[in-house]
């Protein structure tokens, strides 16, 4: 058991985690990469069932990320009821709708034609779960938080790294307004509307986009 020694009057606990040769860690870090780049946002789903304990896994996987004074101020609404994944839908398209008549400007548009989105959301219902991301603005009781928006996209971050992981598909969704989620879900005045990830299998004719990804020249910047 690893016993707890206090440390200016708080507990701190060994960190002992995995010994990995180099040549090891060489090819975890290649096989992660060759596995991550697999990755792609889905837009056509198979209502195919995925277990609630799944869902509850990819959550306490997402729940692990880093956070401000370790605030963890996220809050994982997991949807499956049919008849609410429809009100979600409705209200989600009636913001889309006025976006992509009118709230997007013509350069916006243009970028997104190529991935082929529109203001027509039906996967919203189709795929089994719905995962609405909150951000706590603060604690329930006021309790100050810290680096709120870097930490909750941390936790979606590795959401999205474990969904895919389980072998599992999804999408980042943000209509904007979102405030319509706060109502719907019934969610308290400290929590706002984050991110709309619709998680599932992809449908059998499933087709995304042929886009590419920068290569590494173009992302990284090495002083050596």
């Amino acid at each position: 058991m690893n016993t707890p020694t206090l440390v200016d009057g708080y507990p701190f606990v060994r960190y002992q985690p995995e010994i990995v040769p180099g040549a090891t860690v060489e090819k975890r870090a290649e096989d992660g990469f060759r596995t991550f780049d697999s990755r792609r946002s889905v837009r056509e789903f198979s209502p195919k069932p995925v277990p609630r304990d799944v869902i509850e896994n990819l959550i306490r996987t997402a729940s692990t990320a880093p956070s401000g004074a370790n605030k963890q101020p996220w809050t994982f609404c997991a949807v499956s009821d049919p008849a609410l994944k429809r009100q979600i839908r409705l209200e989600a398209e009636r913001e889309e709708y006025a976006s992509y008549h009118g709230r997007m400007s013509g350069e916006w548009l243009a970028d997104l034609r190529p991935l082929g989105t529109d203001w027509q959301k039906p996967f919203l219902e189709i795929a089994p779960w719905l995962l609405v991301v909150f951000a706590q603005a603060t604690g329930p009781e006021r309790q100050k938080h810290y680096y709120v928006q870097e930490s909750v996209g941390l936790a979606c971050g590795f959401l999205l790294a474990a969904i895919h992981q389980a072998g599992l598909v999804a999408l980042t969704h943000t209509p904007s307004p979102m405030g319509f989620l706060k109502k719907l879900l019934q969610r308290p005045d400290h929590e706002r509307p984050f991110l709309l990830i619709p998680v599932g299998y992809p449908a059998e004719t499933c087709l995304v986009p042929d886009i590419r990804r920068k290569a590494l020249d173009e992302v990284a910047v090495f002083y050596e």
